[in-house]
C-alpha cells in the first residue's frame, strides 16, 4: 500500500465544493473528479469518497454521517475495553473461586 496523508478537514471541504461547483462544466460527476483530484494533489477514488461523505453528512444520501461514524467508532472501542475487563473480571473469579475449593 501507499503512504497515507492526512489532508485537512478545509482541504477535503475546498476539493467537495469545487467538484460540486464544476460537475455541470464536465460530462459527469466521475469526469469533474478526475479532473480536480491532481490539483488538489490526492486520487480520484479519495476524492470520489470525500463526495460521497460530504453528501451523506447533506443529507443528500443515505448512510451514516461523519458524526455518526465517529459516535459507532468511539461505542465499538468502548465495547472492546468492556470485553476485555469482563474476561479479565471472569479469570480472576475462576482464580479465586478455585482458590476457595482448594481450602
Amino acid at each position: 500500500m501507499g503512504k497515507v496523508r492526512k489532508y485537512s478537514r478545509e482541504t477535503r471541504e475546498r476539493a467537495v465544493r469545487l467538484v460540486w461547483d464544476t460537475t455541470r462544466d464536465h460530462s459527469s460527476e466521475w469526469a469533474a473528479i478526475v479532473s480536480i483530484a491532481p490539483k488538489i494533489g490526492c486520487t480520484a477514488e479519495t476524492l470520489r469518497k470525500w463526495v460521497r461523505q460530504a453528501e451523506r453528512d447533506a443529507g443528500r444520501r443515505s448512510g451514516p454521517t461523519t458524526d455518526e461514524q465517529e459516535r459507532i467508532k468511539e461505542l465499538e472501542r468502548e465495547n472492546r475495553e468492556l470485553k476485555r475487563a469482563n474476561e479479565i473480571l471472569r479469570k480472576a473469579s475462576a482464580y479465586f473461586a478455585q482458590a476457595e475449593l482448594d481450602r
